[in-house]
């Protein structure tokens, strides 16, 4: 892999704050700058990362329970990600939340998340959306196999956070990579020379060593999305701020146990019996039949095919 393609990568990337596993995140560069290289997925591949194959990214309605997936990494627009990643947009998460409230043959949701997090654009507003949802139908997050950083600021909005036994939860907080490669550069008989307009238009620019100023500068955007993230999680779990702070991890990823004993999750359980348990009885009244899951599901995947193109 060309270290100058690489380079490009991550000053893409690195511009902006994510709420993620940092492990998932260097592989997630690592695939970008294999793409950018020329390097292109299988079929095959592309369902490996997506751990259930085509199809893993659909909405599903099984008796009356609407079934979101939110799973690989998380950012506002269907892009590269999804296709690396598995991952889940945003913006269309949103438009199948709000499907899902509108249809009448609906009377339960429920999350189905396996994430490592991702970008910090878009989540508040949906964990906002999500919050607002409460009380119209039963809203469940449950954590197959990871609710990490932004997936879990997502969850945590829910009436109810579940985790698979196996399954961990956490990771609150916010970073900002930065990378000095005027060593390198030095190295290479390189000198890049930055005109500008604008006192601080290109500070924290890879050509020279992150100034105390600069550094500020990204702190504080850290801290602010941060800011946002706990507020969310205190809010949706009931707690205070403070607690979300010093007592969910505090930026670690928390077993199943863990985290019910810390109240970041209501119960330890399996995806399969929750939407058990939310599923109305056979005969129950609306909603709950095959034929009514089938054509919500036709639908749904219309409109999701709608916000693709």
């Amino acid at each position: 892999m060309p270290d100058a393609i690489l380079a490009r990568i991550r000053a893409w990337v690195r511009e902006y704050p994510w709420a993620m596993l940092p492990a998932a995140y260097e592989v997630m560069v690592d695939v970008l700058a294999r793409r950018a290289a020329g390097a292109r997925l299988t079929a095959e591949e592309i369902a490996a990362r997506t751990a259930d194959g085509p199809g893993r990214g659909e909405l599903q309605v099984r008796d009356g329970v609407a079934i979101l997936p939110v799973y690989g990494v998380l950012a506002p627009r269907l892009n590269l990600v999804e296709e690396i990643s598995g991952g889940t947009s945003t913006g269309a998460l949103t438009g199948q939340l709000r499907q899902a409230l509108a249809e009448p043959s609906i009377h339960a949701i429920v999350l189905d998340v396996d994430s490592p997090g991702g970008s910090v654009f878009g989540i508040d507003e949906l964990a906002t959306e999500i919050h607002g949802a409460r009380g119209q139908k039963p809203i469940v997050a449950v954590a197959r196999h990871q609710a990490a950083s932004a997936a879990y600021w997502l969850a945590s909005q829910a009436d109810e956070v579940v985790v698979s036994p196996s399954g961990m939860v956490g990771s609150i907080g916010v970073f900002v990579e930065h990378w000095d490669e005027s060593a390198m550069d030095a190295e290479l008989g390189l000198k890049v020379t930055l005109v500008s307009a604008g006192k601080y238009k290109t500070e924290a620019n890879p050509y020279e060593p992150l100034n105390d100023e600069a550094r500020a500068a990204l702190q504080a955007t850290v801290d602010g999305y941060y800011a946002l993230f706990t507020r969310a999680v205190a809010r949706g779990r009931g707690v205070p701020v403070d607690a979300v702070r010093s007592g969910f991890g505090e930026g670690r990823m928390v077993m199943a146990q863990a985290a019910l004993k810390a109240q970041m999750v209501d119960r330890v359980e399996t995806l399969d019996a929750t939407i058990r348990r939310m599923a109305r009885p056979a005969g129950g009244g609306r909603g709950g039949s095959k034929a009514a899951d089938e054509a919500f599901t036709w639908r749904a995947r219309a409109a999701l095919a709608q916000l693709r193109a």
